[in-house]
């Protein structure tokens, strides 16, 4: 496994790991509220807050609480007409007992954007001892009619932003679907709201998380979800013919690998032209890239199902289950058992 060049899948794999895999005192807590207004949008919530909750399942540093805020009485009602139990209602919601990191106004189409002096209240409270604030769909109004955007770029449904640049010229509402503005967040619509909180994930947890975050709960955007998701570099159609094919070959052939000759053949390329696309275009050698996405894959299994870890290295290609653990501890640095023990521990997380 040790070849002279970087591991591509290590740190991919391993932020599946749960957090509990690092020590509690490493692991800090961001207590994250959502305000939800009435007939708010459900979808921009649920895909916000299952990033966070999709974080606490992965190795991270970070772990996450919400906190559901109902802007009335404790129960608030979405757009879907599906009613909400909140945890606290926004007239007892206590800053200081709650001691959040992060508030966020959630929106939706049916929300009206107009003056809530009690919210306003808070947010302006929450603004003075720090905390960072965000809005879904059209949450970011309130936030700029407390006065809390001035100077900030923000997101907005694109049906809101003539009214937002008619009402608050010191705030740049931008065309992006979301953005994350030093300690602003904002996201213009249902869709977007997953992809605004996994860059909080970024840069609180690191590329890796993020990155394990993203696949995991965005796997069936594209018309093909592949089984094996490893690099962007599988995704990027400006490769060469000839690499393209090797890689989709290499995730095609697991059970039963092929030579690298082999590959080189079915590409019509030689052996050397074929290492000489990866060393460029993928900084690993094809054996190594080709043993890691097997181990991914081994990793999956121990995962996600109960088969013996015999069958596991069978299913990936291995011969000799001495060989498979040999090589799975080289690059996760624990055995096929230590690791589904991890994960196990993990999925008893709450």
């Amino acid at each position: 496994m040790r070849d002279g060049f970087i591991s591509k899948l290590k740190n991919k794999n391993m932020a599946y790991l749960h957090s509990e895999t690092s020590s509690e005192s490493s692991v800090r807590v961001k207590r994250v509220a959502f305000i939800l207004l009435d007939h708010f949008s459900m979808m921009s919530f649920t895909g916000a807050v299952d990033a966070l909750v999709t974080t606490n399942l992965m190795k991270s540093n970070t772990a996450y609480e919400v906190v559901v805020v109902a802007a009335q009485d404790r129960s608030v009602l979405s757009d879907l007409g599906i009613c909400i139990e909140a945890d606290v209602a926004l007239s007892a919601f206590d800053l200081n007992q709650y001691q959040v990191d992060t508030l966020i106004v959630c929106g939706g189409l049916r929300v009206r954007p107009q003056p809530m002096p009690i919210l306003r209240t808070r947010l302006k409270q929450a603004d003075s001892q720090g905390v960072v604030l965000g809005g879904l769909w059209n949450g970011a109004y309130f936030l700029a009619e407390a006065g809390l955007l001035s100077g900030y770029q923000c997101a907005y449904h694109p049906d809101g932003r003539a009214l937002m640049a008619e009402e608050f010229l010191d705030v740049s509402v931008s065309k992006r679907s979301f953005i994350v503005d030093r300690n602003r967040l904002s996201c213009a619509g249902a869709s977007s709201s997953l992809s605004m909180m996994i860059e909080i994930v970024r840069s609180d947890c690191g590329n890796d998380v993020a990155c394990a975050v993203e696949e995991m709960l965005s796997c069936d955007k594209a018309i093909e979800a592949p089984d094996i998701s490893t690099i962007s570099v599988d995704q990027n159609g400006t490769l060469p013919e000839a690499l393209q094919t090797a890689l989709q070959l290499m995730k095609n052939n697991i059970e039963e690998p092929l030579l690298m000759s082999e590959i080189a053949k079915w590409v019509n390329i030689s052996r050397r032209q074929l290492e000489r696309l990866f060393c460029h275009h993928v900084n690993a050698s094809p054996s190594r890239y080709y043993m890691e996405l097997r181990l991914t894959r081994a990793r999956q299994l121990l995962q996600q199902s109960s088969k013996p870890i015999a069958e596991v290295a069978v299913a990936t290609g291995f011969v000799s289950i001495s060989h498979f653990r040999n090589c799975f501890y080289q690059l996760f640095e624990m055995t096929p058992t230590q690791f589904r023990k991890l994960c196990q521990a993990g999925s008893t997380y709450e």
